[in-house]
C-alpha cells in the first residue's frame, strides 16, 4: 500500500503591512481541512509585532501563531502546520521534489515581489515562490501596497507572465460588509478561490442587486 505524502500549501508572509490577510487565509485553509506550511520573513515579524503586539520567534512558534490566531495552543487544527524558518535553504519548500500544492504570498511587500519576479532567492520564502514557478505550481501573490510605481508594476507584469496570479489586497464591498474583519476575509476568499479551495468566508454575488447581502 503506498503511503500518500503530505501535500500542504505554503504560506509566506512578508514584511507589508496587512498582516490581518495573512492570518485569515491560514485559518480558513485550516478550516477547510487543508496542511500549511509556513514561512514568515523576518521584517515580517516586526510588521506582526507592530500591528498586533504578539512577538514571532521561531521557537516558539506554535504558541504565537496560537496567539495570533486567538486560538489555545493546544488547538488540534495547529497539527496542520509545519513552520521552516526564513533562513533554512535546507527547508523541504526549497525543492522541487517536495510535495507541495502550491504557494501563496500573503501579504507580498514591494520587495518581495521584486524578488520573485527576479528569481533572487535570498530567504526561504523567495526561494519557495520560485520553485513553485518552476515546478508549475499554483503561486498567488496578495500584493499590499499603494500607490505602485513603474518598477513595481513590471515586476507584477512579470510574474503573470511566468504563471503566478497577482492578487492585490483590494477587497470587493458589494456584500454588505460592515466591519473590518468582513473586508479581510474577503480577500483571503479570493485566495481561497484561486487555490480552489471551499469557504465560506463571503457572500457570493448572484445577478441580482443586495443578493450577496446576509
Amino acid at each position: 500500500m503506498i503511503d500518500h505524502p503530505r501535500r500542504p500549501w505554503i504560506v509566506g508572509v512578508s514584511g507589508a503591512s496587512g498582516t490581518p490577510y495573512a492570518a485569515a487565509t491560514i485559518r480558513a485553509l485550516l478550516e477547510a481541512g487543508q496542511d500549511v506550511d509556513l514561512v514568515v520573513s523576518r521584517a515580517a515579524r516586526l510588521t506582526i509585532l507592530d500591528e498586533t503586539g504578539i512577538g514571532f520567534r521561531d521557537g516558539h512558534w506554535r504558541e504565537d501563531l496560537a496567539a495570533w490566531f486567538g486560538w489555545p495552543a493546544d488547538h488540534p487544527r495547529l497539527d496542520a502546520v509545519r513552520y521552516w524558518a526564513a533562513g533554512d535553504f535546507a527547508a523541504g519548500p526549497s525543492s522541487g521534489s517536495y510535495p507541495a500544492r502550491g504557494m501563496v504570498v500573503v501579504p507580498a511587500s514591494t520587495a518581495a515581489v521584486a524578488g520573485i519576479a527576479l528569481g533572487l532567492s535570498k530567504d526561504l520564502l523567495q526561494r519557495a515562490a520560485d520553485v513553485t514557478l518552476k515546478e508549475r505550481r499554483p503561486l498567488v501573490v496578495c500584493v499590499r501596497e499603494t500607490p505602485l510605481n513603474r518598477a513595481t508594476l513590471r515586476h507584477m507584469l512579470e510574474l503573470d507572465e511566468a504563471g503566478a496570479v497577482v492578487l492585490p489586497a483590494a477587497p470587493g464591498f458589494y456584500a454588505g460588509l460592515k466591519d473590518v474583519q468582513q473586508l479581510v476575509d474577503f480577500v483571503a476568499g479570493k485566495i481561497l478561490d484561486v487555490l480552489g479551495v471551499e469557504h465560506t468566508l463571503f457572500q457570493r454575488w448572484r445577478g441580482e442587486i443586495g443578493s450577496a447581502r446576509p
